[in-house]
């Protein structure tokens, strides 16, 4: 099945836009990867929020299938999010970070060779990206990966805690929400003092745009690292 000609993109705008949206993703993710995959990261700059969500989930199901298939051809897809972070691309990136931790969340083989690009953009000694919107994107990016891989991780979570006292509601919210799945004992200090921060941010979660509030987000963290603790697995066997 092909996608292409004139009003391939508005096929793909019409599938991300469909009711049914996991039914529309598995038609997405039928067309050949390449060139789905194009056409889903014009959508990243899209002004619809739901649209701009729901391409940056099915790209990452479009290149985790590329990668089966074709590994040098799903690195380049990655290397083209990295490029479009890049200052000398000209552009900004929208999109970039949180598809490559979507991608990685969903293929092994690609977490292992890319995850260590994505965690330096919040590192100040590697490539920290300093626009703040892009940062809510890393942020995001590296919870996805952290929902599923935690393990692709490591040393991260001591640079996301700064951004849970930033002035940015969205940074605290996400980065409250990847500390959590790296399941961050570090972090249960500075998680308690924003748990009943009120302050509200559109999140994208298991398919999903809602609103949340930052406490919500800091609460189900802090539910998630006690669930997660050795004490509480014993207690359970005990029980």
């Amino acid at each position: 099945m092909e996608l292409k000609g004139r009003k391939a993109k508005e096929r793909v705008g019409k599938l991300l836009a469909a009711p049914d949206f996991p039914a529309a993703l598995d038609v997405l993710t039928a067309y050949p990867p390449r060139q789905s995959a194009n056409y889903l990261i014009s959508f990243f700059y899209d002004l619809d929020e739901r649209l701009r969500w729901r391409a940056i989930a099915a790209f990452g199901r479009v290149v985790a299938r590329l990668a089966d298939e074709n590994m040098e051809s799903a690195r380049v897809m990655m290397r083209r999010l990295m490029w479009n972070l890049n200052d000398e691309s000209g552009g900004i990136g929208w999109g970039s970070p949180e598809a490559m931790g979507e991608t990685m969340a969903l293929h092994a083989g690609l977490a292992r060779e890319f995850s260590r690009i994505l965690r330096s953009y919040v590192r100040p000694d590697e490539n920290f990206l300093e626009y703040a919107m892009l940062q809510q994107g890393v942020l995001w990016g590296i919870g996805r990966l952290a929902q599923i891989r935690p393990e692709a991780l490591p040393e991260t979570d001591c640079h996301l805690r700064p951004f849970l006292k930033s002035p940015d509601a969205c940074h605290r919210g996400f980065a409250a929400w990847a500390l959590g799945n790296l399941n961050s004992r570090d972090a249960v200090a500075d998680l308690e003092n924003l748990k009943d921060d009120p302050s509200e941010m559109l999140f994208f979660n298991d398919l999903a745009l809602s609103i949340v509030s930052v406490g919500a987000l800091a609460q189900m963290a802090l539910l998630k690292i006690r669930e997660d603790a050795p004490e509480s697995r014993t207690s359970s066997i005990e029980h």
